[in-house]
């Protein structure tokens, strides 16, 4: 077998590989068949061509007629002509089904069902990257650079699983990779020829040209399965996010390892440890049907003990978690509320007992072993279960109360109030005489919330600041309303505790803020988005969130003079009953599981997916795949910088006349065009004249003429030492005299690009001559076989 063949198996196969990773995002994944197919097509048409030999370019342009062929045979036969060339009717029911199946992609769950449309993408997305793969890989000859592709093709499935693709399928495309490379590399070694001095091993073909025992191959093949070993390995053995409250599995003490566990006692300092982190880390993706998404903080767990040491969270009985969640306790009937339906997935590097779920939750579907602790609305893993690669779907209730409602809230429950209004005796004095201060002049509770949550906000003069000293203790919280700094858990805990002084039940609540909408529509929420926020409670209203921290999160509606309407697109209808089939319109009977889809997006989650039955949304596939065009076509203007580049590595590391070809070529990017007709040394006086160098830059265009001179002219030229150096000081002067529009033509846009264009027309010359020769044969045994025969007639 030839080297170009096994290139081309390599190269096929290796697309297919990273293929892999997209079948379980359709069910059935037939439609790999039809890419395989379509992609050996591809490869034998460019084998041929290459065969021939074509130019390159025409080899890509045969390969790239062979894939619309291909195609419109697949999918658009019934409107092409003679069911095979596509006409104006095949392309317009080719950009019907690609809008279908951008659709279908939003409608649908994962595994999405193999509709035409999602056939062709899926298809016609595989086919383009194999046939950029063989291109680079075996018509110029570049295995390394193929890795980009195919690297891109496993990424968009990656990022359509919401990163859940599996180290098996990781470890398939690697695998493609490597056997591209190995390819490449037994190609090149074998033009080599023998190793002197190898030795047969006995057995035929065993030489050391091509048997199995060709040490470099062999070495090769080691190296490449190493690097794939640590690629796997490395990333048990490296940190996650850190521990705490929101890492971990629950289970450790918060040393080394996994991290600690969900401090129930004191989540300050892991909260503290997150707000610093030096770069901020997506620790779940969400989509939601929600307009606005400001109040939809999400929760984790709430403190409602202050024994004045610490907050923590009260023992109590947990249960299985029902089909629907109970209502939420003191929310009456009367008070707008609208249901939220969002679909929520976790990073695997993100390892948490509790689960994160807008407040109050109605509904939950998530698989696994967790558990529910009705006093709080939360839920907690059990037996080691934690939300690490959870994917869930929670209906939650935007509750949406007027400032009229909460002011004529009337006595919370005796039980609720005892137990919610507690403060130790230790609490210093001061801190509910603060308080008394603040509200001094409010009608109600309400509006002493509001105007304790207004103080700490942005009437007391307080900073926000990550670095004070930890503390969650009576004495912490009188020298946080002392000194008038702190973050999120000194002004939560404190205005919980001046609340409670007041009478006024509350909690603190610790979670995340609702995170930043990226471009697809989805929600990335952050390790500093993580968050602490009092609850307080209003009968009739429930347990009400306020926002004392100032430059974090966002002030309720409800506490603000005007009140924006922030609704969700439509009620989510509560599911009672599994169904694996999607919905494209919302419905109250069908729920899919959490293995069925991709963030959930089916039933009332259609318009959560990014395809809403209005149309509007982008898709992630669409932005995906047109995103790669864009990147392909952005790179075009590099390619003479990289060629540029290419170019100048080879000529320094080769002989005299390539590094003074190449000092011509970096005077001709600079403005100084090559003169052929002047000798060595004219040359370079030339070169420094027109280019204005001076000093060291000057000087070696001197010394590298006299080499040439040297080179051409003596009869035993002495071999030269430091010409590379000489070629980058050249390089250097030019550099250091243009101004910044000089130096910015000479990289992007190198005068000297224009032998590519040359090289292009010699090319195509010699092409053109070699096939007007091989016609004009074949015209003349054609004439000679006529005359031939009509002598034989007559």
């Amino acid at each position: 077998m030839s080297g170009r063949t096994r290139l081309t198996l390599a190269s096929w196969a290796a697309t297919l590989m990273a293929a892999g990773a997209l079948l379980p995002l359709v069910k059935p994944a037939t439609w790999i068949f039809t890419a395989a197919f379509v992609l050996a097509l591809v490869s034998g048409v460019g084998a041929l061509a290459r065969r021939v030999p074509l130019a390159r370019p025409l080899t890509l342009l045969a390969q790239t007629v062979a894939v619309l062929l291909a195609l419109t045979l697949f999918f658009a036969r019934e409107q092409a002509v003679l069911w095979l060339f596509p006409g104006p009717e095949a392309l317009a029911h080719a950009v019907e089904l690609f809008r279908a199946g951008a659709e279908d992609v939003g409608r649908y769950a994962i595994p999405a069902p193999d509709t035409d449309g999602i056939r062709l993408m899926l298809v016609g997305g595989v086919v383009a990257i194999g046939l950029l793969v063989d291109a680079l890989a075996v018509t110029f000859r570049k295995a390394a650079p193929a890795g980009l592709p195919l690297l891109a093709l496993y990424s968009v499935a990656a990022g359509l699983s919401g990163g859940g693709a599996g180290w098996l399928w990781f470890l398939l495309a690697a695998s493609g990779y490597l056997l591209l490379l190995l390819a490449e590399g037994r190609d090149r070694l074998s033009q080599w020829g023998r190793v002197f001095g190898a030795q047969r091993s006995g057995r035929p073909g065993s030489t050391v040209a091509g048997g199995p025992a060709f040490a470099p191959a062999r070495t090769g093949r080691r190296i490449g399965a190493v690097a794939m070993g640590v690629a796997l390995v490395a990333p048990l053995a490296l940190p996650g996010f850190s521990g705490g409250l929101f890492g971990g599995d629950g289970e450790g003490d918060g040393g080394a390892g996994k991290g600690g566990t969900i401090s129930a006692v004191n989540p300050l300092v892991s909260l503290q440890n997150n707000l610093r982190q030096p770069e901020d880390r997506e620790i779940i993706r969400y989509r939601t049907n929600a307009r606005d998404i400001s109040g939809m903080y999400l929760r984790l767990v709430a403190l409602d003990q202050f024994d004045g040491t610490s907050w923590k969270s009260s023992v109590r009985p947990i249960e299985d978690v029902p089909g629907q969640l109970p209502w939420p306790d003191g929310l009456s009937q009367s008070v707008k509320i609208t249901e939220v339906t969002s679909n929520f997935v976790a990073s695997d590097a993100y390892e948490q007992k509790w689960l994160p779920m807008p407040f109050p939750a109605g509904r939950v579907d998530i698989d696994g072993r967790w558990r529910y602790e009705p006093a709080g609305r939360m839920l907690v893993g059990d037996n080691k279960q934690t939300t690490k690669g959870a994917r869930y779907q929670v209906a939650s209730l935007d509750v949406q109360p007027t400032a009229e409602q909460l002011a004529g809230a009337g006595p919370a429950p005796e039980k609720l109030r005892r137990e919610y209004t507690k403060v130790p005796a230790a609490l210093p004095a001061d801190v509910r005489a603060t308080a008394l201060s603040v509200t001094k002049g409010a009608r109600n509770d309400y509006e002493k919330a509001v105007k304790l949550q207004d103080w700490f906000a942005h009437d007391g003069g307080f900073r926000y600041d990550v670095d004070v000293v930890s503390g969650t203790g009576v004495q912490a919280i009188s020298r946080f309303l002392k000194d008038k700094e702190g973050f999120c858990v000194h002004f939560s805990f404190s205005m919980a505790a001046m609340a409670r002084s007041l009478g006024i039940p509350a909690r603190v609540a610790v979670g995340f803020m609702p995170g930043t909408t990226q471009t697809d529509g989805s929600v990335s929420v952050g390790i500093r988005d993580a968050h602490a926020w009092p609850e307080l409670y209003f009968d009739g209203v429930g347990w009400t969130r306020f926002e004392p921290t100032p430059s974090r999160g966002s002030t309720p509606s409800y506490t603000r003079v005007t009140t924006p309407s922030g609704t969700a697109t439509g009620p989510a209808q509560p599911q009672q009953s599994a169904s694996a089939q999607p919905s494209a319109a919302p419905s109250a009977s069908a729920g899919c599981t959490p293995q069925e889809r991709k963030l959930g997006d089916c039933g009332p989650d259609e318009a959560v997916a990014g395809a809403s039955s209005d149309g509007s949304g982008p898709d992630p596939l669409t932005v995906t795949l047109l995103s790669l065009a864009a990147l392909l076509l952005l790179s075009l203007p590099f390619l003479p910088l990289l060629w540029r580049t290419r170019v100048r590595a080879r000529r320094l590391g080769s002989d005299t006349l390539a590094v003074w070809e190449e000092i011509n070529d970096t005077a001709w990017d600079h403005g100084v065009e090559p003169d052929d007709s002047l000798t060595p040394r004219k040359a370079a006086a030339r070169i420094v004249r027109l280019g204005e160098l001076r000093g060291e830059s000057a000087d070696a265009v001197h010394r590298v003429a006299r080499a040439v001179e040297e080179v051409l002219y003596a009869s035993r030229p002495q071999p030269v030492a430091g010409l590379a150096a000489e070629g980058a000081r050249v390089r250097a002067g030019f550099h250091a005299g243009a101004d910044r529009r000089g130096r910015l033509r000479a990289l992007l846009a190198p005068r000297s690009a224009a032998r590519l264009r040359w090289t292009a027309s010699s090319r195509w010359s010699a092409t053109s001559t070699r096939w007007s020769a091989r016609a004009e044969t074949v015209r003349t045994r054609a004439s000679g076989l006529l005359r031939r025969g009509a002598r034989e007639t007559n």
